[in-house]
């Protein structure tokens, strides 16, 4: 197996020692799987992608992580609830949806501090990360199958793009 070596600096030194307490002392090991994300991370940025953190379950309690483009969103409140529907397209060739839904009769209000439910209206309005309700995650393979699960002009916007590349290179 060839050999190479890597020059660090002193003050780096402190970062890879702890890198290799972390792996069990197989410092190339760990070097090869941050390079790997790394190159994953840039190839993707590059093709239009970028790195999504969403909120799933109950309230969101649960973070997922994906690569992914967006594809469209969609915002409505109504006189029972609060949705916001996202579809992504990952780096996989997958189609993503995102959707949270807050029915109001499930607001959390907090009637022995003004000042904490003054806050809520905040939530409410759109101001600040929504953080109640509940968020579901579905992946498909194509954007055909979420017909009948997202609104109707969301679908159709979804599915104008969804067989485009992410980032159109344009030679002007």
């Amino acid at each position: 197996m060839p050999n190479k070596t890597i020059y660090v600096s002193d003050d780096d030194l402190p970062l890879f020692q702890r890198a290799q307490e972390l792996v069990g002392g197989n410092l190339s090991g760990a070097v090869t799987t941050a390079l790997r994300r790394f190159i994953e991370l840039e190839e993707g940025r590059v093709e239009g992608f970028e790195e999504v953190v969403l909120g799933v379950g109950h309230n969101g309690v649960r973070q997922i992580r994906f690569a992914g483009a967006l594809l469209g969103e969609w915002q409505d409140q109504n006189e029972k609830r609060s949705e916001h529907v996202r579809v992504y397209r990952t780096r996989k060739g997958k189609i993503a949806m995102h959707a949270h839904y807050a029915n109001w009769e499930d607001y959390p209000v907090d009637n022995k501090n003004w000042l904490n439910d003054l806050k809520n209206w905040r939530r409410m309005l759109g101001i600040g990360e929504q953080d109640w309700g509940d968020y579901t995650f579905v992946v498909v393979d194509t954007v055909g199958e979420l017909k009948g699960q997202i609104p109707d002009k969301l679908f159709q916007r979804v599915a104008e793009i969804a067989d485009r590349p992410p980032v159109e290179d344009l030679d002007i």
